[in-house]
């Protein structure tokens, strides 16, 4: 038998679902949607220096805090501010307003959950662990997506940013979590894709971290995160472990 911890916090996007991953083929779709729209634009070039401007937005953590609770504007900033990265004139407003809306959409349809998450979930209930899942964003596509995904009668204690005013990597967001569960950090898991909000915040706290590497890309060069465990797949949530 496994051995689970008396709670686990969970990450949605990109840990139970598969939403925002390998931004480049999803900006190259649908860049060739638009092409009619971009003539003279080379369309792999656009898209080189799109997924850069969207790094360096999401990298910075005060527009990230702003930019996720408004995805459509933050979205359609990053592609002018990609597009102007090239040194000519950007397309109009309404465009790039078109194309971060294709993009939520595109994504959307590609979500998923990914393979034995509801699995995972249901046999950690049934053990008697009391589960929260914690996610950033706004309230409506955020809720979206946990009854789109049946989510909700999974979870002890949904907390979603917008909803609640606060969210990763602040610590109230995760204490919040815990005094909600009744549980002591020491006693936790937190399971999530971000090295920053489900690793290295977290485990301020005493929080034992796992990171979802869902790709097997391995830990970034440079990074300071030491995540106490690290899976492929969420499978490995159900194998015996000394935690």
């Amino acid at each position: 038998m496994s051995v689970f911890p008396r709670a686990v916090l969970f990450d949605m996007d990109d840990t139970l679902i598969s939403a925002y991953r390998q931004p480049e083929q999803a900006w190259r779709a649908i860049f060739a949607e638009f092409e009619g729209d971009l003539a003279g634009w080379e369309t792999e070039a656009v898209v080189q220096a799109v997924t850069a401007a969207a790094e360096r937005f999401w990298a910075d953590e005060s527009r990230h805090r702003v930019g996720r609770l408004n995805l459509l504007e933050a979205r359609a900033g990053i592609i002018g501010e990609g597009f102007a990265a090239l040194g000519r004139d950007v397309p109009d407003g309404s465009v790039l307003r078109r194309i971060s809306a294709r993009y939520d959409s595109y994504r959307n349809e590609q979500m998923h959950l990914f393979p034995h998450a509801h699995e995972v979930v249901d046999t950690m209930r049934a053990a008697g662990v009391k589960l929260a899942l914690i996610t950033n964003g706004a309230a409506r596509p955020q809720r979206a997506k946990v009854e789109r995904f049946e989510l909700t009668h999974r979870f002890d204690h949904i907390q979603i940013e917008g909803e609640h005013g606060f969210g990763k990597p602040e610590e109230r967001a995760y204490r919040h979590a815990l005094s909600v569960l009744g549980v002591e950090a020491r006693e936790t898991w937190m399971v999530g894709d971000n090295l920053e909000w489900e690793v290295i915040a977290p485990q301020r706290l005493g929080i034992h971290a796992i990171w979802h590497d869902s790709l097997g890309s391995g830990l970034p060069a440079g990074t300071a995160a030491r995540p106490d465990r690290i899976i492929r797949s969420l499978s490995e949530l159900l194998a015996p472990t000394s935690r």
